[in-house]
């Protein structure tokens, strides 16, 4: 008979393992940055941190720096009407108590809720005649902007071009998919210059690359402030078709536009669906639902013949990133569209006359400020944008982050250096105003600060 086995011994609980016995104790994990994805060491990413940090450390200076909405067209109290109304709008179409719990309380369609609302919204206010299945739903413009590189750049060869001075957030998620942008200069009406789209693409190609797809904002670009004439539009997207390029169009501004109608989008111009649509309801609602949408109607070709809408294809890459868009934010965006008869230019009409004349304030206190002589001799100068939120200013001196600090630090007022919205180097003396969040009277103050700002620099600059 074998002898009994001994007894286990006992298993010491977590807390009774003193620290210096447990694995790794007194070494904590220090992770080489260059171990990390390499877009976390691109100064992109850094100068929108600084610019955030160094707000908040100013908080009394007037700001020109964030384009956030003016907030004074916010109320708190709106936003449980606008979802009364669409709870009310789910109730007329016919569904009962627990129909409605679940749309606002569950998990909800991949592409989203309120795409018949939205669709509805984007025929009366841009002419666009869009099925709602071509819609999809996101968590912001940003979203969209990364789901559709993703799904349209298949490889790396496959290059995106961008209008140069671009959007830091279009370039920043091509660098966290490790795509390869390719910068193409405004030309001088506005927009890229299609001449230059061309020579662009065919360098790529010649260099045994594809042009994929080409991202624009035609309406009050940020950060440069400018808008594509009418014929600009129709050159571009000859110039796309030629080329064999999609093109990516970005509409966050348009809606503030002065002569509303007078200046289609390059979707509403668009007769073989080369355009794929970003929009937003950030600026004509508010940022705070996080809700934006890509209108993605080119049709996707599958194996064994199946016919897909590109917008479905996204909806497999939203289903592995965000699942869906939040319904609740998706609810009361509804309730503001069905309050204002899904006509937001219409809705919007107090606000663009509000950024209408900001923007007219800052121009006019810069012409006060800083007459043809003074201009001349301080190497000064800026572009006068017909609405948006942006205009910006060329000095004689690094308007780097260093020189917005000072700025902060000694004189009360923030802008925005320029240099990170060119992908491929420049900008350097120029930096961008946003007249967004700002009364006209707080405008006239912060220029006044900013033009003391702006001779003492150049003294500093010229001294050296």
């Amino acid at each position: 008979m074998s002898a009994p086995a001994p007894a286990a011994a006992p298993v010491p609980s977590p807390s009774a393992v003193p620290p210096s016995a447990a694995p790794g104790a007194g070494r904590p994990v220090t992770l080489p940055l260059a171990e990390l994805h390499a877009s976390l060491a691109d100064p992109l990413l850094d100068a929108m941190t600084f610019l955030n940090e160094v707000t908040t450390r100013y908080p009394q200076a007037v700001s020109f720096a964030p384009g956030r909405p003016y907030e004074g067209f916010f109320e708190p109290e709106d936003v449980p009407a606008y979802l009364d109304a669409y709870l009310d709008h789910l109730a007329a179409t016919g569904l009962d108590r627990d129909a409605i719990r679940t749309t606002l309380f569950q998990y909800g369609p991949t592409k989203g809720v309120i795409n018949d609302l939205v669709a509805r919204t984007l025929a009366h206010d841009e002419n666009l005649a869009v099925a709602p299945g071509a819609l999809v739903l996101t968590v912001g413009a940003q979203e969209g902007m990364l789901l559709t590189l993703r799904a349209l750049c298949a490889g790396p060869d496959d290059v995106l071009l961008v209008s140069s001075p671009c959007y830091v957030g279009v370039t920043g998620a091509a660098r966290l998919l490790d795509l390869t942008t390719v910068p193409v200069p405004e030309g001088p009406d506005g927009g890229p210059d299609p001449a230059a789209v061309r020579a662009a693409a065919r360098e790529v190609r010649a260099a045994g690359r594809r042009p994929r797809a080409l991202y624009v904002v035609p309406d009050f670009a940020n950060p440069s402030g400018t808008s594509m004439p009418l014929p600009a539009r129709a050159r571009l997207l000859e110039t796309a078709a030629a080329e064999d390029l999609l093109v990516i169009e970005d509409n966050p501004y348009g809606f503030f536009a002065r002569d509303a109608g007078e200046r289609p989008t390059l979707k509403a111009l668009d007769r073989d669906r080369r355009v794929v649509y970003l929009g937003s309801f950030a600026k004509t609602c508010f940022p705070g639902a996080r809700l934006g949408y890509v209108v993605a109607d080119q049709e996707v070709a599958g194996p064994g013949g199946r016919r897909t809408l590109l917008a479905d294809e996204l909806a497999k890459l939203k289903s592995m990133t965000t699942v869906n868009t939040p319904a609740l934010s998706q609810a009361v965006i509804g309730g503001m569209l069905l309050t204002h008869d899904c006509r937001l230019r219409a809705a919007n009409a107090p606000a663009t006359a509000h950024y209408a004349a900001a923007m007219d304030r800052l121009l006019a206190e810069l012409e006060l400020r800083f007459p043809a002589a003074e201009r001349a001799r301080l190497g000064l100068s800026w572009n006068v944008p017909e609405g948006g939120f942006f205009a910006v200013l060329t000095v004689a001196f690094a308007a780097d982050d260093a020189a917005m600090e000072r700025c902060a630090r000694e004189f009360g007022v923030l802008w925005t250096p320029m240099a990170p919205f060119y992908p491929a180097g420049g900008g350097e003396r120029r930096l961008r105003l946003s007249i967004s969040s700002l009364t006209p009277d707080r405008i006239a103050e912060g220029v006044g600060r900013l033009a003391d700002f702006l001779r003492a620099e150049t003294a500093r600059a010229a001294a050296r």
